[in-house]
Formats: C-alpha cells, sequence, structure tokens
C-alpha cells in the first residue's frame, strides 16, 4: 500500500432496537486491520443512508426495495404493547388486539409496524417519536404497540409490556446495496450467518502457514544431511581392530 492510499473501513448502520455487537467483536477478532464503523440511524432512514454510501451494510427493518437492494432476513419481532405498570392489561399474560379497543393507542411518525387497521382508539395528534410516544404513555394518556426489542431499548421502571398475540411483526435483515458486494460485505455477511474463519465459503482465510512455506518445511526435512563420514567407518576416535598374528 501506498502513502496515497487510504486504508479500508467498513460502516454498519443498524436502526434502534438492533444490538450488533456480537458481530462487531466477530469482526475485530477476523479482521483486526479493518476498524468497524457503527452508523445509528432511524429505521425510515436506513435505505437512504445505504443508497448514498453512508454505510456499507445495515441491519435494518423490512420491507426494503429489493430492487436495490439485497437483503437476508435474520429474525421476526414479537410485538408489545407498553403499558403503566398498574394498567388493566398487566392482570394477562398476553392479549389481543381487540382487548385495547377501550384504549388510546399511540402510533408515531416513527412507527415500523405496518398495519391494516390500527388498533384502539386514534389520539388527537400523531407523537413525532416512539420515545414521544412513551413519555405520553408514561403520563398514562394512552398505550404503544411497538416490536419488543423497541420496548427493551426504552426500558422505565414506571411502565411494562405485555405481547400481543395478533398484532403485525416487525422482521429485521441484513440489507446492503446490490451493486456494492465488496468483499468486506462478504466478510460481513460471512460472520452474520454463523460461518467459521475455516469456512470454505468464507472470504477471509484463516491466519495459517502458506502452501509454498509448508512444501518447503516438507522438502527440508526429507533431504539427508551430509556427516562428511563413510558409512562403513565407526564412530570418530572409535577403537580399530587388531592386526592378525602371522603363523
Amino acid at each position: 500500500m501506498t502513502g496515497s492510499e487510504a486504508s479500508p473501513t467498513f460502516r454498519l448502520a443498524y436502526v434502534p432496537g438492533v444490538t450488533p455487537a456480537k458481530w462487531v467483536r466477530i469482526w475485530s477478532e477476523r479482521l483486526p486491520g479493518v476498524p468497524l464503523t457503527l452508523v445509528d440511524v432511524p429505521a425510515a432512514e436506513a435505505s437512504d443512508v445505504l443508497r448514498n454510501g453512508g454505510a456499507d451494510v445495515g441491519v435494518v427493518r423490512l420491507p426494503v426495495d429489493r430492487t436495490v437492494f439485497s437483503a437476508i432476513p435474520l429474525y421476526t419481532e414479537s410485538t408489545v404493547v407498553v403499558v403503566p405498570k398498574d394498567h388493566l392489561v398487566t392482570a394477562a399474560d398476553e392479549v389481543t388486539v381487540a382487548d385495547l379497543a377501550d384504549d388510546i393507542v399511540f402510533h408515531p411518525l416513527d412507527d415500523v409496524l405496518d398495519w391494516e387497521r390500527l388498533p384502539g382508539r386514534p389520539a388527537i395528534e400523531r407523537p413525532a417519536t416512539t420515545v414521544d410516544a412513551l413519555e405520553l404513555v408514561a403520563a398514562g394518556v394512552g398505550l404503544l404497540v411497538v416490536p419488543q426489542s423497541l420496548a427493551r431499548l426504552h426500558h422505565r421502571k414506571d411502565l411494562t409490556y405485555r405481547p400481543v398475540v395478533d398484532a403485525p411483526q416487525s422482521s429485521v435483515a441484513l440489507s446492503w446495496p446490490e451493486d456494492a458486494t465488496t468483499d468486506l460485505v462478504e466478510d460481513f455477511i460471512g460472520i452474520v450467518r454463523g460461518r467459521t474463519a475455516n469456512s470454505t465459503r468464507g472470504r477471509t482465510p484463516p491466519p495459517a502457514q502458506s502452501k509454498s512455506k509448508r512444501r518447503e518445511a516438507a522438502d527440508a526435512r526429507r533431504k539427508p544431511t551430509s556427516t562428511g563420514r563413510s558409512p562403513r567407518s565407526g564412530a570418530k576416535g572409535g577403537k580399530r581392530g587388531k592386526p592378525r598374528r602371522r603363523s
């Protein structure tokens, strides 16, 4: 590498609720010479960040435009309703959308659930963010339905949550622009898919001796070592046989 060439870097975008720590740790172990930078983005802006080159890959919420992006689905989250700890909902282990019919249920502008029909009674105004909606829930104004990871991310001591068994769910995927599938992207795909460093499908080879060096070492072991001795002679300094006596 010349002085004018920049060192390689890798940027991973992730949306709220996603925890990429495990993948970051494995990356740092396998590719210590390539720094990985985390880019925290709102779910609604993740596609634009990837499209504009603000990150190499992203852990995003589906759907994405499959004419532009490749995507590997990772998991689907449970959906929960966040309520004050003294709400009647807490008496049950799980609820249905119909159980929320009499409550105001907030639908923030950054909602990531694809509702065909919104649950509960609508609020007068939509909160700008999930965090704003949670403040209203804590004030006893209404309830909020979100993926479970967001309820955990914004945990408060005065709030709790219960699963909503028939609500829409949010799926999370690894995504990147299809025309920007670089070697480093392939490396990260291997990590996310759980491939080992020795996997033949992974691009990055494990740290090991090259074939040429192993061949040289094997040749050196097979090559005979010259000692400068005659194969018939004894050890240096050994006794000679006695001369035969004449009769």
